[in-house]
């Protein structure tokens, strides 16, 4: 079987960990210092905080953004976000007790309608949840400008968090996705580009989230201060969502690695662009010229869905959508929403193996079977 998802580690990756579990500093230390500048100059942004996973980023983020889970009243504050994610995505809202407003998909890119979007934006919006599905960058250009009417229309700026756990390595007019104004939120979970077993990062837009960041990701204590002399107060308090050494030190090893990882995704990607334009019952995501997608899984659209994903699993090839659409879940059941466009394609999307793992004789077959039809 040719598998949709596979770890990519590096064989440098167990001495690395052998010699952080041999040192006697296994949490948050100087590994995960190092792993931060590393992540900083790669996206090209100086203010990374990693956290132990993404789903605790987005939390974060949604407590810098909102006020905090506090002080948020589930009933006022929203915030607008998509229904094709991982649970994850949405999950980080309910848990900062914060109302959930589902945003329609763009059937051609699978992220959010930027159209719908707008018009959902008003006076209760706290935020606005952004994934770059697949790794193809919402157009976020647009978004700036949608989000600069909204201030002059509302008084206020939500703030947008970048769901970026897809989108290591991705780029928008020719910029890392990281670097667009947002908070932006890296996952490296065990499946993704680069990985630290688990765990995620923060990319933040200014020095003040910064610094809460920092802060917020180990209970709101300065870690800097000198406790025993000078007792630093916590004036917020925070979570215990801080990355340790033994993951940091994966991750070191295995950065150096990911860009190959990455190119040989987006070289199986090209293929299959190649080969499966125009194949009857298949219908390939938009490729615009001013995105550059990390490609981490290779979405289509097909007719007969089951039918396709029985004719691969035949064939010894997995396929599969990932990702159910969120809204239909019991616990969100009081947001449920009319999403024309998500209702449309939903039960189409599927996924086949792209990742650096597939040989060139394998996407061959791959393609070839799709070819043959289903």
């Amino acid at each position: 079987m040719i598998p949709l998802f596979k770890v990519p580690m590096s064989d440098e990756a167990p001495a690395a960990v052998a010699e952080v579990v041999g040192s006697g500093q296994i949490g948050q230390g100087a590994k995960v210092a190092e792993f931060e500048q590393a992540l900083a100059a790669r996206i090209g942004n100086p203010r990374v905080v990693t956290v132990n996973s993404a789903t605790s980023g987005l939390h974060l983020a949604l407590h810098m953004a909102a006020g905090g889970a506090g002080g948020a009243d589930p009933g006022e504050g929203e915030v607008l976000s998509t229904p094709l994610t991982m649970e994850a995505t949405n999950w980080a809202i309910l848990a900062n007790r914060l109302r959930i407003r589902w945003v329609d998909i763009d059937p051609a890119t699978l992220n959010v309608d930027l159209d719908d979007l707008a018009a959902k934006i008003g006076p209760r919006t706290r935020a606005i949840m952004v994934v770059h599905f697949a790794g193809y960058p919402v157009d976020l250009d647009r978004l700036a400008a949608i989000l600069d009417e909204a201030e002059s229309r509302l008084g206020f700026r939500p703030v947008v968090i970048e769901d970026c756990a897809h989108a290591w390595g991705a780029a928008y007019r020719g910029r890392p996705i990281g670097t667009h104004g947002n908070v932006s939120v890296f996952s490296f979970q065990a499946i993704k580009h680069l990985t630290t077993g688990d765990g995620g990062a923060l990319a933040l837009p200014g020095d003040e989230l910064y610094r809460r960041a920092t802060l917020l990701r180990w209970f709101g204590i300065d870690r800097t201060a000198d406790r025993l002399r000078n007792p630093p107060d916590v004036p917020e308090w925070g979570y215990k969502f801080h990355m340790t050494d033994i993951n940091a030190s994966i991750g070191l090893a295995n950065l150096a690695k990911a860009d190959d990882v990455l190119a040989r995704h987006r070289d199986n990607a090209a293929f299959y662009d190649r080969e499966l334009a125009g194949v009857p019952g298949l219908e390939l995501t938009e490729r615009a010229a001013d995105r550059l997608s990390s490609f981490w899984i290779y979405p289509m659209k097909v007719e007969d869905r089951d039918g396709f994903m029985k004719r691969m699993d035949d064939a010894g090839i997995m396929a599969s959508n990932v990702h159910e659409r969120n809204d239909l879940h019991t616990c969100v059941r009081d947001y449920r929403a009319e999403l024309p466009g998500l209702d449309g394609v939903a039960r189409r999307v599927v996924c086949v193996p792209v990742g650096w793992w597939v040989t060139d004789e394998q996407r061959a077959f791959i393609a070839d079977t799709i070819k043959a039809g289903w």
